[in-house]
């Protein structure tokens, strides 16, 4: 019977570990904070100039 070389098997890298056990919900709440936290906040409104008119009573 002939002998066989031994064939070189395929070197497989190591697998980080799979996240398991994470909700959409608990995703999307985090990146809706993630955003709220690195929105800048809004500038403020700027005032109106013109004077409020007094209300005029209906003929």
């Amino acid at each position: 019977m002939p002998e066989t070389e031994p064939q070189p098997q395929a070197r497989r890298r190591p697998q980080p570990p799979a996240l398991t056990g994470v909700s959409m919900h608990d995703l999307l709440a985090s990146c809706a904070a993630a955003a709220a936290v690195s929105t800048p906040p809004r500038a403020p409104e700027p005032e109106t100039c013109h004077p409020v008119r007094e209300h005029r009573e209906a003929a």
